[in-house]
């Protein structure tokens, strides 16, 4: 399976895959609405909306695997991001990033580029991945990395991107 491939859902119910983003660097993140992190939502929107015209899409997937910080419905989490951070980047549907039903996008980032001390797995809510326009991750962050502390290497990454 290639990037592009990989089924998705969106937070709204409609199915779709990479390839709607294909040509396009990607901060794909996993995001949770009742973390200490959460008000990192503010600063994903912030870049999204400073580099959404050169080509970044932020991508938040909810996943409740780190201490159940994600219960609610798709309905609610939407309504959470929109209402509190106005989020307007791609929302999807709740997923799974770790263990043996790890939903395949996070199983293609993991083996792609591995955290700094060699393992695959994700530690927290708002682990980062970066994926330039060609489709290769070129960049793995902590949770406890701040989305704007990121803004060099995205305008590194979006100077690098074909016209």
């Amino acid at each position: 399976m290639t990037l592009p491939d990989i089924a998705l859902q969106t937070i709204g119910g409609q199915s779709t895959t990479l390839r709607a983003w294909q040509g396009k660097t990607l901060l794909i993140v996993n995001v949770a609405s009742r973390c200490g992190l959460t008000p990192q939502y503010a600063g994903l929107q912030a870049l999204h909306r400073k580099l959404a015209s050169r080509g970044l899409v932020v991508m938040g997937f909810p996943c409740n695997q780190f201490g159940a910080q994600e219960p609610g419905t798709e309905a609610e989490i939407a309504q959470f991001c929109t209402s509190r951070y106005q989020v307007d980047f791609p929302m999807f549907a709740r997923i799974e990033v770790n263990g043996p039903t790890a939903h395949p996008l996070y199983q293609w980032l993991k083996a792609a580029r591995p955290a700094a001390d060699g393992g695959r797995e994700i530690g927290w809510n708002f682990a980062k991945f970066l994926v330039d326009a060609r489709g290769a991750v070129c960049g793995r962050y902590d949770p406890s990395v701040p989305p704007e502390s990121l803004a060099a290497e995205l305008e590194r990454v979006l100077g690098k991107e074909p016209a």
